[in-house]
């Protein structure tokens, strides 16, 4: 089995050359803690809303190489989980998020075509399949949901039949294609992005991890070898947010994996997925895939470890048995890719919150704003959030930070150890449920009692 490593998407994208580390003390109107797309998005989002703000950005590492630079690419924003958004937020709600969500990928196109990057963004449908009686259900509350609302055009029931128009296996029962859809290469968008914002006077600093946040008037920022002290600060970390007291009871982490095969165009061209379309089944550890524009196809796996107090270990990178998951998952959905070669493979952490949906706001009593709980989906929604940060940074009130998703109460998790031993419990459970469905076989009682235990208490267990 292969081992995981390096992202292939970083070493496909153009090469950047490191920013310079903070040295010194800094003064800035607005610093954002986090150099992947939420903060990226956001400096953007503020020089173009206010040009004369100073604005600074704290990266650990290099802007757009943690969950940035390792995600599948998936783009696109709220209308595929319709149905969820209606149960959390109600029917106005929900079409207030999903429409709003609209404009995530014009404004990814514009920021492509202005820019003059490549970051091979293809516009075509989400395909959800059923690889399994159980997963026929996620397909038929999402036409439910979009028929109820008055939106079926965003929601459209295929037959097998259909869905092999799109893409030949005969492990897909059938299908939901989402008219909002997209790819990317998600590091190249990471780091056009970077590129972006230092072209437009945002003050980037590489390898400074921030050390400590004092809240107040005005907020400092110690890193290990300067301070920047600022009026507002943006918490963009997506899943070291996990660890920050503020959020924490809101947030855990998960491994997400993906394997990656050699280039095999003819083959997609046997199977008949030409079109670009993005994939993912109805598993609660749901399986994700795509094409590249070199011809390969992406396969990941939502099944990685569960994180424990915050912390992001090497777990979430160095999982094997998560790779073989992936992989099993690409041999299974995709039986003619049996033979088919795996040249990379690599995981990384990702955010989920209690309810799968992310959250905004700022912290009470302070100047220090927040989004983070993507829930695996944030490649499209962190547009968004850039957006909505950018506003409460400046302290503009409108309709996005009037948005549901913006300062709203999202169901505290379990206190740990309970939220990690008992969150791995759960998973463990879930993976042999889904496994033995799929192999056509009913799980025990006891493990289908546990791996439902989380919506019987209200709570959200996987990446759906």
């Amino acid at each position: 089995m292969i081992q995981p490593g390096r992202p292939w998407w970083l070493d496909e994208a153009p090469p950047v050359e490191p920013q310079a580390a903070l040295e010194g003390e800094v003064e800035a109107d607005v610093a954002i803690v986090g150099g992947g797309y939420t903060g990226l998005w956001t400096a953007l989002a503020l020089r173009r809303r206010e040009p004369s703000a100073r604005v600074v950005v704290l990266e650990a590492e290099l802007c757009g190489e943690g969950p940035s630079g390792r995600n599948g690419g998936f783009l696109h924003g709220y209308w595929s989980p319709l149905a969820r958004l209606r149960r959390v937020f109600g029917d106005d709600g929900a079409l207030r998020i999903a429409e709003a969500g609209s404009a995530i990928i014009p404004g990814v196109r514009e920021f492509a075509e202005t820019r003059g990057v490549d970051v091979w963004l293809r516009e075509a449908p989400l395909l959800e399949v059923s690889a399994a009686p159980s997963q026929d259900e996620s397909l038929d509350r999402a036409v439910e949901a979009a028929r109820e609302l008055g939106v079926e055009q965003e929601a459209l029931p295929l037959t097998a039949a259909e869905v092999a128009e799109r893409c030949v296996s005969p492990r897909f029962r059938r299908g939901v294609l989402f008219r909002e859809g997209a790819t990317v290469q998600p590091a190249r968008l990471a780091r056009a992005l970077r590129n972006a914002a230092i072209k437009d006077g945002v003050q980037v600093h590489e390898r400074t991890p921030l050390s400590k946040l004092r809240r107040g008037s005005p907020n400092v920022l110690e890193t290990p070898r300067g301070r920047v002290t600022a009026g507002e600060v943006v918490v963009a970390v997506n899943a070291a947010a996990a660890g920050w007291r503020p959020v924490a009871r809101r947030l855990t982490a998960f491994g997400s994996y993906v394997v990656l095969t050699e280039p095999v165009p003819q083959l997609l061209e046997r199977i008949n997925w030409t079109g670009g379309e993005s994939i993912s089944d109805g598993r609660m550890f749901l399986h994700y895939f795509r094409t590249t524009n070199d011809g390969r196809v992406l396969m990941g796996s939502g099944s990685g470890p569960i994180g424990f107090g915050g912390r992001i270990d090497g777990r979430f990178t160095a999982d094997v048995p998560s790779v073989g998951r992936a992989e099993t998952g690409l041999r299974f959905l995709l039986p003619d890719f049996e033979d088919v070669r795996i040249e990379r493979a690599w995981g990384g952490p990702i955010d989920v919150s209690a309810d799968r949906f992310p959250f905004f706001g700022t912290v009470p009593g302070t100047r220090v704003h927040y989004g983070a709980g993507y829930s695996g989906n944030g490649v499209g929604p962190s547009w968004l959030g850039g957006q909505i940060l950018a506003r409460l940074a400046l302290g503009i009130s409108d309709e996005l930070t009037a948005l549901p998703l913006v300062n709203r109460h999202v169901k505290p998790l379990p206190p740990e150890p309970l939220k990690g031993w008992g969150g791995a419990v759960v998973r463990g459970a879930a993976l042999r449920v889904e496994e033995a469905e799929e192999a056509g076989r009913r799980a025990a009682m006891p493990l289908r009692a546990v791996a439902a235990l989380p919506r019987v208490l209200g709570l959200r267990v996987g990446t759906r």
